[in-house]
């Protein structure tokens, strides 16, 4: 089912051109989810079965992280704060996995003046639960890796 849902999603996204996903953005508040376009960028591959270390995890590119780290571009919306943990270090790319969004979009996360453009990917968990936050993500956001950070997410 994890690869129907990608495969639809690209099949979706292979008339639209690039940039144009985010119209028609729904509002936000600070007690709702936010349902969003779905998106679907190319992933890194996933750490080989014998990593064991943070930079065998993270397979993320430097093309990646420069995206990653790039100044917004605007038009952004706050959905609010969020505790987040580490979350599956086999799962690869750069995202949030949080209930402010009940669909994959882009956006951005803030801790402690750093900041990440990244995919919000949907919990399914109830408002105020928490959230999982990537390796890459966790690395670009220089948050320690077995910390419980409290960081701003925005929706592009």
């Amino acid at each position: 089912m994890k690869y129907g849902v990608k495969i639809a999603i690209l099949i979706g996204l292979s008339a639209c051109t690039e940039g144009s996903f985010l119209a028609g953005q729904q509002g936000v508040g600070s007690e709702s989810t936010v349902a969003l376009p779905s998106v679907s960028p190319d992933l890194p591959p996933p750490p080989p079965s014998n990593a064991r270390t943070v930079e065998q995890f993270d397979t993320t590119t430097a093309q990646d992280r420069a995206v990653a780290v790039a100044p917004p571009a605007g038009g952004e919306r706050r959905l609010g704060t969020t505790i987040a943990s580490l979350g599956s270090p086999t799962d690869p790319g750069i995202w949030l996995k949080t209930p402010l969004v009940n669909a994959v979009t882009i956006g951005r996360v803030e801790y402690n003046g750093m900041s990440a453009n990244l995919e919000l990917r949907p919990s399914g968990g109830a408002i105020g639960s928490g959230s999982q936050i990537s390796l890459a993500a966790m690395r670009l956001i220089e948050a320690p890796l077995t910390a419980l950070p409290e960081m701003s997410v925005y929706a592009n």
